[in-house]
């Protein structure tokens, strides 16, 4: 080593930087993974999947915990996270609620008050009708909206993604359809199974034990393309048996993120430290395993590829939430 290698070498031990200072971020307390909903649902169940997966493969020394927040349709969690800048051990995980939330209700919070730490999956949308239901595809139950029967579609919530989903099949079709409002996808589900309602928009989390029980069935998947999960579900069909409703004539897709959160204000290392860690989580056989039994389309991204993701889908729900009057005013 040369003089000048050295004085750099003693210069930075005197400023404390040598030794343990170089090591890197890490958890110096729990935790903390907030969900904006309450336990049992879709997000719920994500957080408790990476908590045991964290947890099983001791990928951090710090213990995870799961807090539910659901109030305001969510906005307690999100203002709880945007009230937090600059701690490092809260988490928060969201849906399009991120978007939806503050866009209908005017909440003073935006996903921009948050750091963007990672896209870990997206959750894809069918159209459902109980079993015995005389539509055989997504045209006939529009068809028979268009012919003046009413057309009852059911979902979780007002002005959130079922509500827009079921705005947007009649817009393009030119259908009148009434839209029913229940607690969460599970309440959905026992409607349409009893065949209150004609039809549903939910996730496969929520209607796969329906769907297995022979009390509902799809129509068509809501994506681009078809799902790769070719496990049977029934006796005959798979998720990958699925048309898309694509392949039925209807160009409007959807499909909703997975993501975590920090809260403002934290420095690139400790960010990096949380992408990293769920880098490691999706390599987990648990973590596989939640993607195939909720049949969530795996996703990564983080960084600015995240960011950008951000960016263009909570323009595109502006857009629609404009189009169906959903904005607040």
């Amino acid at each position: 080593m040369d003089i000048r290698g050295l004085t750099l070498v003693v210069s930075a031990c005197a400023l404390g930087m040598c030794g343990t200072a170089f090591a890197a971020w890490e958890p110096t307390k729990p935790i903390e993974i907030i969900v904006p909903f309450a336990p049992g649902g879709a997000s719920d169940q994500m957080a408790r999947a990476i908590q045991g997966a964290i947890t099983k493969n001791n990928l951090t020394k710090a213990p995870v915990v799961v807090v539910n927040k659901p109030a305001a349709a969510g906005g307690e969690a999100m203002l709880e996270i945007k009230a937090a800048k600059g701690d490092a051990h809260k988490l928060l995980t969201t849906s399009s609620g991120l978007y939806m939330t503050p866009l209908s209700s005017k909440l003073p919070v935006s996903w921009r008050d948050f750091t963007p730490v990672a896209l870990l999956a997206q959750d894809e949308f069918l159209l459902w009708t109980y079993n015995d239901a005389p539509y055989k595809t997504a045209g006939d139950l529009l068809a028979a909206a268009k012919s003046g029967q009413n057309i009852r579609i059911g979902g979780a919530g007002s002005k959130r993604e079922d509500n827009l989903i079921t705005w947007a099949l009649g817009d393009e079709s030119a259908a009148k359809i009434t839209y029913i409002p229940y607690a969460g996808g599970g309440p959905t589900s026992v409607q349409l199974a009893g065949k209150h309602i004609e039809a549903s928009t939910g996730n496969p989390s929520e209607e796969v034990a329906s769907w297995r029980a022979g009390n509902a069935r799809p129509l068509c998947l809501l994506s681009p393309k078809r799902m790769a999960y070719k496990e049977k579900i029934t006796d005959t069909a798979a998720w990958s048996d699925i048309p898309t409703c694509g392949e039925q004539g209807i160009k409007f897709t959807y499909n909703m993120l997975r993501g975590m959160f920090m809260p403002g204000g934290v420095s690139n290392e400790q960010r990096d430290f949380y992408v990293d860690l769920f880098k490691k989580v999706q390599e987990t056989a648990e973590w596989k395993e939640y993607l195939a039994r909720n049949a969530l389309l795996p996703d990564f991204r983080s960084g600015a590829s995240f960011v950008e993701f951000l960016t263009a889908d909570e323009q595109r729900h502006k857009d629609l939430m404009d189009k169906a009057g959903f904005l607040a005013k």
